[in-house]
């Protein structure tokens, strides 16, 4: 069996076979994207089948599945806002709404961007406490409850359009609580959204595109670190296999939380991480 820990990077999922790592890129891919948290999933479903625990190392590559999902599903909105604010920029229109989105989604990267590299060692540490049980537990509970606040108090009279600076910066902040595992990127991002009165389609729309930088930039750095980890073909081949499966159900959860969003609340998920966090809360004792 492949060793878990290579050059102080948590590579557990080195020691998986295929169906292991299909199954864990479906969980990884569907939670990434839906506001529950992928890290507490990576922790429990391992756990109850008896595999070793894939590492944040495989959670952060994987972050490459929801890019893929992310940009295909909404490729158009992607594209127009490409072309519209480079066209802005070229004719100095800097008030251009395609221009100050993306304008404002790469300024609101830059904290996690920069807290993510301060902490990066801490957080791909083999046996890192913060992929502990009660760390997770504690994060999924506090951020059922932030949700469900969000659900009473905001507005939801807002469409994406109304965006300012203002907006997509205490988003972007936000953004840095998904580094403590149980958070979920998607659920800090989505409640900010809610907070600030966004209609819940629009705000998970919002989560999504303010997303698109993080991910990016966390898989890719997180491909390059393993490159430089000693994996033999067989860890490389597990984590493609993870890639393709975890895309494809990534897909899948984009249409399903914004077709949710038409017709209800997000309850379900605030129940779900409420219980979930307990759970686990109850489990570490």
């Amino acid at each position: 069996m492949a060793e878990a820990c290579r050059a102080g990077i948590d590579t557990g999922f080195a020691t998986l076979d295929y169906t292991q790592a299909a199954l864990l890129g479906v969980v990884q891919g569907v939670t990434e994207l839906l506001p529950i948290s992928s890290t507490a999933h990576m922790r429990i479903v391992p756990h109850l089948f008896g595999w070793q625990d894939p590492g944040s190392a495989f959670s952060a590559a994987m972050q490459l599945a929801a890019l893929a999902a992310v940009v295909s599903f909404f490729w158009r909105d992607i594209s127009s806002l490409a072309v519209s604010s480079v066209q802005a920029t070229l004719k100095r229109q800097f008030d251009h709404p395609a221009f100050r989105f993306v304008f404002g989604v790469g300024l609101a990267t830059l904290p996690i961007g920069i807290v993510g590299l301060l902490m990066s060692k801490w957080l791909n540490a083999c046996d890192t406490s913060l992929r502990s049980l009660p760390v997770i537990g504690a994060s999924c509970v506090l951020m059922a409850v932030l949700m469900g606040l969000a659900e009473l108090n905001s507005r939801h009279d807002r469409d994406l359009s109304s965006f300012s600076y203002r907006d997509l910066m205490l988003v972007g902040l936000a953004q840095v609580g998904a580094l403590i595992p149980g958070v979920s990127r998607s659920g800090s991002t989505l409640t900010a959204a809610l907070f600030l009165g966004f209609k819940r389609e629009d705000a998970a729309r919002l989560s999504f595109l303010l997303g698109l930088p993080a991910i990016t930039l966390a898989g890719l750095k997180e491909i390059w670190v393993l490159t430089h980890a000693g994996l033999d073909a067989h860890a490389w081949s597990v984590l493609a296999v993870g890639l393709v499966c975890g895309s494809l159900s990534a897909f899948v959860a984009v249409w399903g939380l914004l077709r949710l969003f038409e017709k209800m609340a997000s309850w379900p998920f605030v129940i779900y991480r409420g219980l979930m966090g307990l759970w686990l809360l109850y489990s570490s004792l």
